[in-house]
């Protein structure tokens, strides 16, 4: 694919690749930060900019929600956040797809990898609705199966536990030994070192840590990198298992 990196003839892909969705495959953060900004309204909260509001993103609702009210200095109780997340669930969910869209390669990539037989899934902390919501509608759902999309609320534990991946894996069918986490964070930096597979972070996400500071196996500035990363990475950590 002209759009990827060439990859030598004995080059081995993984079996699985896990990918986080929000900063990762699709930049969300406009829709957010209206789902957001529209919560914060119902309090008479002023919005809060685009830009600040991309570093808050990455654990959920709930903890979005939480980093939105301090930014106003005004707490809420557990109650409080329940009632809240659910306008601000009800908001997103009419909006999910407004304004989001997969990051420049997404798509190429994720149809060369599926097309050499690569199973992907992602593993997100986004409520696992939404998450699916989100898929379906920038039609990425044709690479990756609504059974291998697990969200924040799937399981009883989320990133950054590792288990949050392996569960994500095995809806897939997949070989851990032979799975990279592709994601833009610390929560999928830690998820995939506790779940003892390589991590590939992105360079353009959400953290508010550059990705080169959390140490994974490699960074990418683009999808068109993808694929010969996976192969450079997975070789090197299987040689030193």
């Amino acid at each position: 694919m002209s759009s990827c990196e060439i990859l030598p003839f004995s080059a081995t892909l993984p079996d699985t690749v896990i990918f986080d969705l929000d900063g990762t495959l699709v930049d969300s953060a406009p829709d957010l930060t209206g789902a957001l900004n529209a919560t914060l309204a119902t309090l008479s909260l002023a919005p809060i900019p685009e830009d600040e509001v991309r570093h808050m993103v990455g654990q959920g609702v709930r903890k979005l929600l939480e980093r939105g009210l301090e930014a106003h200095a005004r707490p809420m109780n557990s109650a409080g956040l329940d009632a809240l997340s659910a306008v601000f669930v009800d908001y997103y969910a009419a909006h999910v797809a407004d304004h989001s869209r997969p990051f420049p390669g997404v798509v190429a990539t994720l149809r060369w990898l599926s097309a050499r037989g690569v199973k992907l899934g992602v593993c997100t902390n986004k409520p696992e609705a939404l998450a699916r919501q989100l898929i379906a509608a920038l039609d990425l759902g044709q690479f990756i199966p609504p059974l291998a999309i697990l969200g924040g609320d799937s399981l009883t534990v989320k990133k950054p536990d590792g288990r949050h991946i392996i569960a994500t894996v095995e809806a897939l069918g997949g070989d851990l030994d032979r799975t990279v986490m592709v994601g833009d964070s610390a929560a999928d930096s830690n998820a995939g070192r506790d779940a003892g597979i390589p991590v590939i972070l992105v360079s353009f996400g959400y953290t508010p840590i550059p990705a080169r500071e959390l140490d994974p196996e490699a960074v990418i500035d683009h999808f068109n990198e993808l694929p010969a990363t996976l192969t450079r990475v997975l070789d090197r950590h299987r040689a030193r298992a």
